[in-house]
C-alpha cells in the first residue's frame, strides 16, 4: 500500500475501534502488524512474556526462522503500552475465550478492507507495506531483511516493492547529482 492507503485503514481502525465494531484486540493486532512488518502468526501467538518495552523490543522464542527479536517503533510500543492486559491470560492479542490467542483474524481484516476501500489488500500486504516503507526511508536490503528476520536478501527484494512515484523521486534526485557534477568547472591545478 502506498503511504495516500495506508490512511485510509488508519481512519477505518479508529472508527471501529470507537464504535466497538472489531475486538480491541483485533484492532491492536492489525496496528502492531502494520508498525512491526511481523507475520501474522507472530503477533497472534505473542505473549506479554516476550514484551520488553523497556528495551523496545518482542523477544520470540520461535518463529518461522527460528528464535526472533522484533524492534518496536515508538508507534508500536505505544500500542502495547495501551493494551488491556486480561487476568490470567498471558496471550497479547487474546481471544473470546481469555486461555488461547486469536487463531483468524481474516474475517475482521475483511470488514476493515472493506470500509477502507482496499480491495484485494491481504492482511499479509501489510508486511510488504513495512518493508516497502523501510527502503524507501533508506533502509538497505539487507537491514530490511534483518527487521523482517529474513535469512535471504531475495526474500526481502520480493517484499520490498518501490512505487513509481518513489522510484521517479530517487531517479531525480540521481540525475541532479550527475548534472551538478557534470556541469560543475574542475579547477585547474597551478604550475
Amino acid at each position: 500500500m502506498s503511504e495516500a492507503e495506508l490512511s485510509r485503514p488508519g481512519e477505518v481502525l479508529a472508527q471501529v475501534e470507537r464504535e466497538k465494531q472489531v475486538d480491541v484486540f483485533v484492532v491492536a493486532a492489525i496496528r502492531l502488524l502494520i508498525f512491526t512488518g511481523a507475520r501474522v502468526s507472530e503477533i497472534l501467538n505473542l505473549q506479554w512474556q516476550h514484551v520488553d518495552l523497556n528495551n523496545g523490543t518482542l523477544r520470540l522464542p520461535d518463529s518461522k526462522t527460528g528464535a526472533k527479536v522484533i524492534f518496536l517503533s515508538v508507534p508500536a510500543a505505544n500500542v502495547l503500552k495501551k493494551m488491556p492486559k486480561l487476568v490470567g491470560s498471558p496471550w497479547v492479542i487474546p481471544s473470546e475465550e481469555p486461555e488461547n490467542p486469536w487463531a483468524n483474524i481474516n474475517k475482521p481484516w475483511l470488514k476493515i478492507r472493506e470500509l477502507a476501500k482496499l480491495e484485494g489488500v491481504r492482511i499479509h500486504d501489510l508486511r510488504h507495506t513495512f518493508a516497502s516503507m523501510a527502503v524507501q526511508s533508506g533502509l538497505s536490503l539487507e537491514m530490511v531483511g534483518g527487521l523482517l528476520g529474513h535469512s535471504q536478501a531475495s526474500t526481502t527484494k520480493r517484499y520490498s516493492h518501490l512505487s513509481n512515484r518513489f522510484l521517479s523521486t530517487e531517479n531525480k534526485k540521481v540525475g541532479d547529482k550527475l548534472a551538478k557534477a557534470l556541469s560543475t568547472p574542475k579547477k585547474k591545478p597551478k604550475g
